[in-house]
Formats: structure tokens, C-alpha cells, sequence
């Protein structure tokens, strides 16, 4: 006998006028008033309500994804409940964030509407976690701002990875250097994996245009948000049964110069293995520097000893490298080619010129856009084009609408 059809209403008819209670929620009929979508979620909101054996696997993932996304969105949990419209309490909502309890088919909706995700995204089984987070922080910022940032890393990741599945793509793995991981006794001996790395990379000893392009080709992620206290973060990315992945986290605002240093700057704590008393910040400051200055190439450009540097030679330099003034001083001072004394005098024009501290304006300053990660941005368009998703796919993983969406289209292809 064949099964009982969807109505012309948008409810499930096998449970129309039923209530049932599964791990104390509780399923009744619902209304889908979401034209765009309506089969698709219809088909998820009935297996919601009636795959008896997967709702307490289902209830397990709700709870995660929900306060991901709560947190992602800056939301307390009053703030959701006011966002819905009051269909539920705060304290419904803990439960549900808990594993106390499931929300109705109904409810759910309104959950996903609030935080502007599908209830597909809710009910999903993909669940990723942050490991091993290393912040850029200002002293004072609260636990509360970075656990709020690590849910929005999780969010943008989880459509990150997603693309890259959809379109199989092999950057979904990180590709770590074959040289790596490099033994470091002494901060000295960040000079070294930085060199091995680049030819591990076939990089040779160029300037490098756009290192957020290349560590993405490489499988790192990276992610640019609008941060306040937060300068960005690294960490890996623990996946159900895949390799852990690896994300770095940038402050869009930042000048590019910066954000080129902290990338480098967080490559080097991915591949250096410090020893015992091994500072590794100064490891990883070491790397950055060298792998964004090479040390022949830096030398052939100022000499090997110099008594003093200009600071017009110094912003040339900085147009050539791609990095800001003061790494470039403290790059020298590293290699010798000025003395502690030299470094010391630049360094204090520097602080008198008010380039040490925030916003950082220095000479040549390179504008925030130009060192942007776009990746997924690009693999979203590309999976558009090959008719891998819709338009309306395209735009959840984009976070955008529909219009913007067809805005951005338009704009591409005049």
C-alpha cells in the first residue's frame, strides 16, 4: 500500500492530529510557509519528525549546531528568544542548546529563520571543533568575545568545507610541507625550515604577491572577519573521520603589510617543533621574516653591513617585500646588517612618529583589501556554474541573498 501523500497545506499527514514524544519533545502538525523550498523542507521536517531511530543521534547534533550558530550570531540566548517572536522562552532554548530536549517542527523553522541558517544546517550530522586555538588578542578581552569568535570560525568553516566536498576538491587536506615538522634548539634555526619550506613549495626566493592565496592553494583556510579586541587566531580543525584540518583567522581591517606578517607568522607555528626553552613566539617571528625576506635576497637589495637605513629606503623596501616597516627593520637588525644601536635609533623615530601603535599608519601603507582571502568565494561561483548547487545554495554559503547573489553575478560577468 502506498505511503500517505503531503497535502496541499504543507503538513505531514501520517502525524496530522498526533502528538508524539520523543525524548520529551514533542511532534505535531506544522505549516511550511517557504514557497522557494517548500519540497526540500518538507522532506526534512518529516524525516525530522519521523525517523524514529536517528532523533536521538538527531538531538545529539541539534544541540552543537544550535549554539554554534547562536554564538556565531552574537545572540544571547533572551536575544533568540525575542528574535523569534517569543514562540519559545530563553530557557527552552538552553534546553534544546543542552540536549534536554528537541524543538517541534515548527519551532525550528522559527530557529532557523532567527539565525538566518536551514533547518538542514541544524540537523546536519557534520560537527567540527576547534583545537589547540591560539588567539592575537588584546590583554582584557573576554572568554565570552572568544568563544563567540571561535563559533563564528566554525560557521564560515562548515561552508568552507562543504564546497570543497561538493566539488571534490583536494585542498579539503591541508598539504603540509615535506620537511616539516622542523626541529628548532635554537630560534636560528627558524631560518633554515623557512627556507626548506619554500622549496618544499617550489617557491623559490621571490617575493611572494599574495600569501593568503597560496596557503589556501596549500589547504589552509583562511577566514577574514570583522574583529574589535581580536586580531584573528589559528587552530586545527578536528573532523569526524578526516584529517584535522588547519584555519587561520585574520582581522579584515588590518593593513595588508600586518596581515601578511601574521599569516607567515602562523605558518611558522605549523611547521616548527621547538625545543625545551625555545621561545616559540620568537620561533615563529623568526620564520615569518625569514620567509617573507630571504635572507640572500634581502642582502642584495641593502648589502650585508649598513651603519643606518633611510626610512624612504626602508618604504621601498616594503613596496618590494610586502611587509610593514618595522619587520623589515627588525629583519635587518636579525641578519646583522644593522647593529642593536642602529635598530634602536629606528625604532625610536618609529614610536615618535606614532607607527608602533594602533591604527599603524606607516608610510606606503597597503589598503586591507589587497591581501584577501576570496577562495570560497570563487569555488562557490564555480560550483554555481557547473550547476553543482543553486543559486540559493550559493547564497546560504555566501551569506548572502538571492538578489545580492544575482548583484554579484551581473557585476562579474560585465
Amino acid at each position: 500500500m502506498a505511503g500517505p501523500k503531503a497535502g496541499h497545506d504543507g503538513t505531514c499527514p501520517t502525524h496530522t492530529g498526533l502528538q508524539n514524544r520523543v525524548n520529551g519533545a514533542e511532534y505535531g502538525p506544522s505549516r511550511l510557509n517557504f514557497p522557494r523550498f517548500k519540497g526540500f523542507r518538507f522532506t526534512i521536517l518529516c524525516q525530522y519528525r519521523t525517523g524514529v531511530n536517528r532523533r536521538r543521534k538527531e538531538a545529539q547534533m541539534i544541540g552543537h549546531k544550535l549554539k554554534v550558530a547562536r554564538s556565531a550570531s552574537g545572540l544571547s540566548l533572551r536575544g533568540l528568544a525575542d528574535a523569534m517572536d517569543g514562540i519559545v522562552s530563553a530557557q527552552a532554548i538552553g534546553k534544546y542548546e543542552r540536549n534536554e530536549d528537541m524543538p517541534s517542527s515548527r519551532v525550528l523553522i522559527a530557529l532557523a529563520a532567527a539565525l538566518h541558517v536551514t533547518e538542514d544546517y541544524l540537523l546536519s550530522e557534520d560537527e567540527l571543533a576547534l583545537e589547540g586555538v591560539e588567539f592575537r588578542k588584546k590583554a582584557g578581552t573576554s572568554s565570552r568575545e572568544e568563544a563567540a569568535l571561535e563559533a563564528r570560525a566554525i560557521h564560515m568553516l562548515e561552508r568552507y568545507l562543504a564546497i570543497e566536498d561538493l566539488l571534490q576538491m583536494r585542498s579539503i587536506d591541508w598539504e603540509q610541507p615535506r620537511s616539516a615538522p622542523h626541529p628548532v634548539a635554537d630560534v636560528r634555526d627558524a631560518e633554515d625550515a623557512a627556507r626548506s619550506v619554500r622549496e618544499d613549495w617550489g617557491l623559490g626566493n621571490d617575493p611572494i604577491p599574495q600569501l593568503a592565496e597560496l596557503l589556501e592553494e596549500r589547504g589552509i583556510k583562511i577566514l577574514s572577519l570583522d574583529l574589535d579586541d581580536i586580531d584573528g587566531l589559528a587552530a586545527k580543525v578536528r573532523r569526524k573521520d578526516r584529517n584535522a584540518a588547519r584555519v587561520i583567522v585574520i582581522k579584515q581591517s588590518t593593513w595588508s603589510e600586518r596581515k601578511r606578517f601574521n599569516l607567515a607568522h602562523e605558518l611558522g607555528h605549523m611547521v616548527l617543533a621547538p625545543s625545551p626553552g625555545v621561545d616559540e613566539e620568537k620561533a615563529a617571528h623568526r620564520f615569518a621574516g625569514a620567509f617573507l625576506m630571504p635572507a640572500d635576497v634581502l642582502r642584495a637589495e641593502v648589502g650585508v653591513s649598513r651603519s643606518s637605513i633611510s626610512l624612504g629606503e626602508l618604504v621601498a623596501l616594503k613596496k618590494r617585500f610586502g611587509v610593514s616597516i618595522q619587520a623589515i627593520a627588525y629583519r635587518c637588525k636579525d641578519l646583522g646588517i644593522i647593529s642593536q644601536s642602529a635598530f634602536g635609533r629606528l625604532f625610536k623615530i618609529f614610536a615618535e612618529r606614532g607607527w608602533r601603535t594602533a591604527p599603524y599608519e606607516e608610510p606606503g601603507r597597503m589598503k586591507p583589501e589587497l591581501e584577501e582571502p576570496k577562495r570560497f568565494e570563487r569555488l562557490c561561483y564555480r560550483a554555481l556554474a557547473e550547476r553543482v548547487i543553486g543559486e540559493a545554495r550559493a547564497a546560504e554559503l555566501l551569506g548572502i541573498t538571492v538578489r545580492e547573489l544575482d548583484a554579484r553575478l551581473d557585476q562579474v560577468a560585465a
